[in-house]
C-alpha cells in the first residue's frame, strides 16, 4: 500500500455516532475498534472506539476516536494528520522529519494490534500521527 495522508479527528466520546454521520454523507465502508476489542472490556470506557475508519467511493479517508479514558479532550486542537502505509523507510524518515524539534506523545514503536504507531506534535503545533502496517523485526 502505498504511504497516505488525512484527517485523523479526536471526539470526547461520540467517534461513533459522527463516523456514521460522515458514512450517510460520503458513503463508503465504514470499519471501527473499540477500546474493549484491545483491553479490558468491563473497564469504564470499552465500548468507545479506539479507532474508526471511513473509506469513501470518491477516495476520501476519514479516520477517528474517541478520546481514551484519562486523557484530555481539547476542542480546537481534537484533529490530528495521520501518515499510514507499509513502506517502514519512508515512513521513519517522515517520523524522524516531524518529531525533531517537536514533541513525541507516543513513541513509534510496534502496538497491540501488530503495526508500528506514534504521535508527535510538529515544531509547529500540529499534530501527526504514524502507522506503518505491520511492525518492524528489528524494532
Amino acid at each position: 500500500m502505498a504511504s497516505r495522508l488525512n484527517p485523523y479527528i479526536q471526539f470526547k466520546d461520540n467517534a461513533r455516532t459522527a463516523l456514521e454521520f460522515y458514512q450517510e454523507v460520503f458513503g463508503g465502508d465504514l470499519t471501527m475498534s473499540t477500546f474493549g476489542e484491545y483491553g479490558d472490556p468491563s473497564q469504564p470506557g470499552a465500548d468507545g472506539i479506539m479507532h474508526g475508519q471511513l473509506e469513501s467511493p470518491s477516495g476520501y479517508t476519514i479516520m477517528a476516536a474517541d478520546t481514551p479514558p484519562g486523557m484530555d479532550h481539547n476542542p480546537g486542537s481534537n484533529i490530528a494528520v495521520s501518515l499510514s502505509g507499509d513502506d517502514a523507510d519512508e515512513l521513519h524518515g517522515y517520523w524522524d522529519k516531524l518529531a525533531n524539534g517537536g514533541q513525541v506523545q507516543v513513541p513509534l514503536e510496534p502496538q497491540m494490534w501488530g503495526d508500528e504507531f506514534g504521535m508527535c506534535v510538529d515544531q509547529f503545533g500540529i499534530g501527526w500521527m504514524v502507522n506503518i502496517a505491520g511492525a518492524r523485526a528489528d524494532s
